[in-house]
């Protein structure tokens, strides 16, 4: 064997769940072989480098091995080899620390953190003002 479709080798060696999900990386140029975009049908030769951008950062991986079936995940290695930059790494672990921090305003439900605070706000209020005057007539 020496050339393998790159959405077959990537489902079998794991860096997607399917092999449909790998095709449509491919369709929205997700996936990219020796720096140039791929689409799912591309050849892989061994010794390429294939990068696959799973936001926020890109992976890089370099094909060792071509094989057409799934492998489990303790024969990964045999097949490819991480050359992924440290500094994608950082970005990960940097948003994965932040946490809800960047979350859009208006976007889901408040955090614990969010609602105790939205609680003690609306305790600290004095007790004597009434912010909306219901019984005022709006003719």
């Amino acid at each position: 064997m020496s050339e393998v479709r790159v959405d077959k080798w990537l489902w079998a060696v794991r860096i997607f769940k399917t092999r449909s999900i790998a095709t449509d990386a491919c369709k929205k140029n997700r996936v990219s072989i020796n720096g140039s975009a791929a689409k799912a049908a591309r050849s892989v030769k061994v010794g390429d480098i294939v990068s696959v951008r799973k936001p926020p950062i890109e992976y890089s991986f370099r094909v060792l091995a071509l094989l057409n079936n799934r492998v489990g995940a303790k024969l990964v290695p045999e097949y490819m080899e991480n050359i992924t930059p440290r500094e994608q790494y950082d970005i990960l672990e940097l948003q994965r620390i932040s946490g809800f921090v960047d979350r859009a305003k208006g976007l889901g439900r408040p955090t614990k953190k969010e609602r105790r605070d939205l609680d003690q706000f609306s305790q600290d209020l004095p007790s004597g003002l009434d912010l909306f005057d219901w019984d005022e007539d709006w003719e």
